[in-house]
């Protein structure tokens, strides 16, 4: 009877180390897919490689004509010719933002990419302090091409933000970050490293970090995060998207259109990136990829309360029981499910002792198969002494994701100062 009990504990862990390893596989995979991105850098190292006018040096031209650019800057005067770096169009939903829009603004000055290949376009949601008057003020000043969009009475939240700003949009590749994101000298450089590799690319999800103080709380939140962004790496890489963030990521405008961008969940607050991963996945197989580069990690700071925290993490929740990918579905299951057969094992061994080194087995699984799909993450974005946080994460998983869970479903959450349902 214990035996069978015994198993029936390790079922879903074996499960679990199973899909850890596969998705370790996907991880792998995902970090070699990026070995042209040193070409376009021209900070931290590597080659700038500008002949193809891909770098910013001084005496930088703007505007966005393709016909302006010279040969060089076109691909054209080099022994293998290149083809051209696409347009961007970076897109800011900014609702209170006039704290953090400077630091951002300064990050797009310093990009590596020319001023020509890319522009900004910041759709202010109604906010109520400073942030559309200090980007209309930096509009004047920025080496690069800087438009503020206002939406109408009628436009709310971020899906409708980032919507006008793409219908203002001049780029054919649309480029997402948020307005309190932090971003390095080669962020845009590394995507069209990436679209130059692959050029049937339709949609790239790129790497966030959280950042703030060191404290338990930041220590966990941050670890937890970074496991998200992983596993949404290596599922792409695998070919089951699941999920990805947007503060970094990338699409194809012909590919938005195509999938009827943000219709059929605009009554959605939030998933404005996993709901459009999962169509454009489903209408162009194989197109989706995940930016795998370090010089692309943009940094946004961890929520500063537990509170703040949990609203956020409700917010994300609400959009599960809209999934129509049944990826999404499976792999959120059996992560809840291991979870929660961990907590059943420890309660299983207090009432019958002899189930305890069944129960220690599956712990053992479950965190040793965490710590191996970790280790090379956490590596990637130089934070492998989160590792220490595994155990106590684990101790606090399966009720929080438990309560996160229940209040998403429920669908009601404070946001940006707004109720959202």
């Amino acid at each position: 009877m214990m035996t069978a009990i015994g198993f029936g504990l390790l079922a879903l862990p074996v499960l679990y180390a199973g899909l850890m390893a596969w998705l370790r596989g996907g991880w792998r995979t995902s970090r070699n897919l990026t070995p042209l991105a040193p070409l376009f850098r021209g900070v931290g190292g590597g080659s700038s490689n500008s002949s193809f006018g891909l770098i910013r040096s001084e005496g930088s031209i703007s505007g966005l004509e393709i016909n302006s650019l010279s040969p060089q800057e076109r691909g054209l005067g080099s022994e293998v010719p290149a083809p051209p770096v696409p347009l961007f169009s970076v897109l800011i939903a900014a609702r209170n933002e006039a704290a953090n829009l400077p630091q951002l603004l300064q990050d797009l000055t310093a990009q590596t990419l020319l001023a020509s290949r890319f522009e900004v376009l910041i759709a202010d949601d109604h906010s109520t302090d400073a942030t559309a008057a200090l980007v209309a003020a930096a509009v004047q000043e920025t080496s690069f091409a800087l438009r503020l969009v206002s939406l109408s009475t009628s436009q709310t939240g971020k899906k409708a933000a980032l919507f006008a700003a793409l219908q203002a949009a001049r780029g054919p590749w649309l480029v997402c970050t948020d307005a309190d994101c932090r971003l390095g000298p080669g962020w845009l450089a590394a995507y069209a490293a990436l679209i130059r590799r692959a050029s049937q690319a339709n949609f790239i999800s790129g790497p966030v970090l959280l950042t703030g103080p060191s404290t338990f709380l930041h220590w966990l939140v941050g670890l937890e995060f970074a496991g998200l962004i992983g596993v949404g790496g290596a599922c792409i890489a695998r070919q089951h998207p699941t999920m990805c963030n947007g503060a970094n990521l990338a699409y194809r405008r012909e590919a938005f259109a195509t999938v009827g961008g943000y219709a059929d969940n605009i009554h959605v607050a939030s998933g404005d990136d996993e709901f459009l991963l999962h169509k454009i996945h489903a209408a162009f197989p194989g197109s989706v990829h995940f930016l795998a580069d370090a010089a692309a990690i943009v940094r946004t700071a961890a929520p500063d309360t537990l509170r703040a925290f949990l609203r956020q993490r409700v917010r994300w929740a609400s959009k599960w029981r809209h999934y129509q990918s049944a990826a999404s579905r499976r792999l959120a299951l059996l992560v809840l499910g291991a979870n929660v057969a961990l907590a059943v094992g420890v309660g299983a061994g207090l009432r019958w002792p002899a189930l305890w080194p069944w129960v220690a087995a599956a712990w053992a699984l479950k965190l040793g198969a965490d710590a191996w799909l970790l280790n090379p993450v956490l590596g990637f974005f130089g934070r492998r002494q989160w590792l220490w946080g595994l155990l106590p994460l684990q101790l606090l998983y399966a009720p929080y994701a438990l309560a996160v869970g229940l209040a998403g479903w429920r669908g009601g959450y404070q946001w940006k100062g707004r109720a959202v349902r």
